[in-house]
């Protein structure tokens, strides 16, 4: 069921507070854009607080209740993109839940930017990674901008933000990090269980986290001239889930 009528100003006002993390907090919904990232959502547990939809597109979501039609312009209102997708949904942030440790999980160390986690959100989701550890520093999970990123991904990763040095204090299983100077990925035994820590864009790891990791990899530079500083953390993260995978088939 659906009906069409003015976004409320009330309504547009509280959306577009949500770009910010402590309005997400507070209010508890966090926004979600274009048709299929909104489906992938609909077909999890979470809650649908409200659906805006372009008129023109309403029968997509006949069967779904809490549905507003609304025009182009009313929707670039509310929308976080530069280009306004069709639909607009606002759902309520779930709750943290206890998940199984076990197998090999991935920890980022204050990832800043909503692309990367977005991205590595994706790759923890092809790579069948279960659990994504945060720091409490990492960008929010439910950042319009990381949503965007994640294309769906985010309904089949369990995201945790927690104290990242007593986490690893308490975890069991090996520990791995990257380094410039460290083994040779390519030439390591790689366990199927463990946890692989991911560091800052700009300074890596930290010093307190790197005195937990005893297992310290290295992805090596093949080029002639070996001048590129590092690489960046999404693209590192692909290369060693990628290698964790091919050492356990």
């Amino acid at each position: 069921m659906y009906i069409i009528c003015m976004v409320r100003k009330n309504q547009k006002k509280l959306i577009r507070s949500l770009k910010l993390k402590k309005n997400r907090k507070k209010h508890g919904f966090f926004v979600a854009e274009g048709i299929k990232v909104i489906n992938e959502f609909l077909e999890t547990d979470l809650i649908l607080e409200e659906l805006y939809v372009l008129n023109s597109e309403l029968s997509l979501f006949k069967s779904v209740d809490k549905v507003i039609g609304v025009s182009p312009s009313e929707l670039e209102q509310i929308s976080f993109l530069t280009t306004s997708q069709k639909a607009l949904a606002l759902f309520k942030i779930p709750a943290n839940i206890k998940t199984d440790n076990s197998g090999l999980q991935v920890a980022l160390d204050d990832v800043q930017d909503p692309g990367n986690l977005g991205t590595i959100i994706r790759l923890c989701d092809w790579f069948g990674i279960t659990n994504l550890i945060c720091s409490n520093n990492t960008v929010d999970c439910f950042n319009p901008k990381v949503i965007q990123a994640t294309m769906g991904s985010l309904t089949r990763v369990n995201i945790i933000y927690t104290n990242l040095q007593e986490y690893l204090q308490e975890c069991k299983d090996p520990i791995f990090g990257t380094y410039m100077n460290a083994d040779n990925i390519y030439e390591s035994k790689l366990p199927s269980s463990g946890i692989i820590v991911m560091g800052n864009e700009a300074n890596g790891i930290s010093t307190a986290v790197s005195n937990l990791i005893e297992n310290k990899l290295t992805i090596p530079r093949f080029g002639i001239h070996k001048k590129t500083e590092s690489l960046n953390v999404a693209t590192a993260t692909s290369i060693l889930l990628s290698e964790f995978k091919r050492s356990n088939l």
